[in-house]
């Protein structure tokens, strides 16, 4: 775990979360047509910075709109449907077979990270023109989102000033090298651990990495068991970390 220091100063406050629901979520937020998406926006209606929320491959799932919802505290979150309503099964994680491989490597050729990385900033000049009243973005992205996450804060015209990588697929060292911009990530107990670490070292501006050592692929988002005690508090510190990251840099 390691952490460059803030840049200016932010309130406790913001890492406040409310008691995470176990089962039966029920999201609190709508849905609306943005940029061509189908999207699930939530947040302040007043807010004046705005969150961009990649979802793992399992698309809209409760423990997914529930971490939505909880960093809606502080900020306008939108989440764009990416995959047209055709999400993959979560049933193909783990992909130990070869049936599971087969479907999982088809999904991740039709929607690769390189394939919805130049959508991104058309969607955000869309959601700046119907949210006028937001005037910075951040980016947070879940498994194959860390992947967009690392593509689009490395462009010199990127539209964010923060990212965020949670527990994400296909961490590459070389790609830290591009990103232009504060960077958390949150890794589990699955990614390559020593990929991690030279993704670290290759970060230029502020960061903060930290591995959820006894967590699996998945523990924040689709694949999380709320139920399991230690999982639900892991969720519930890894969004709190989120939060901080976010107060300090956007």
């Amino acid at each position: 775990m390691s952490a460059m220091p803030a840049t200016h100063g932010h309130s406790a406050a913001c890492c406040n979360i409310p008691p995470v629901v176990e089962t039966g979520y029920k999201e609190t937020g709508s849905y609306e047509q943005l940029g061509g998406f189908n999207t699930y926006t939530t947040g302040s209606s007043n807010a004046t910075k705005g969150l961009l929320f990649i979802f793992d491959i399992f698309g809209f799932y409760p423990q997914t709109l529930q971490g939505a919802d909880i960093l809606g505290q502080k900020y306008r979150v939108l989440m764009p449907d990416w995959f047209e309503g055709k999400p993959a099964d979560i049933s193909v994680f783990p992909p130990d077979t070869p049936e599971k491989k087969e479907t999982l490597t088809a999904f991740l050729s039709k929607n690769h990270p390189a394939i919805v990385g130049p959508k991104v900033k058309a969607y955000v000049a869309a959601a700046s023109a119907k949210y006028p009243a937001v005037t910075s973005w951040a980016i947070v992205g879940f498994c194959w989102g860390g992947k967009v996450v690392s593509n689009v804060t490395s462009t010199d015209d990127t539209p964010f000033k923060v990212g965020a990588e949670v527990h994400p697929a296909m961490v590459d060292a070389e790609d830290a090298k591009g990103i232009k911009v504060p960077l958390i990530l949150l890794a589990s107990k699955d990614e390559d651990a020593e990929e991690v670490k030279k993704f670290e070292a290759n970060l230029k501006g502020p960061k903060y990495v930290e591995t959820y050592g006894d967590q699996i692929h998945g523990w924040m988002a689709a694949r999380s068991n709320l139920s399991d005690p230690r999982n639900k508090e892991e969720y519930a510190r890894g969004y709190k970390k989120l939060l901080e990251f976010f107060g300090e840099h956007l």
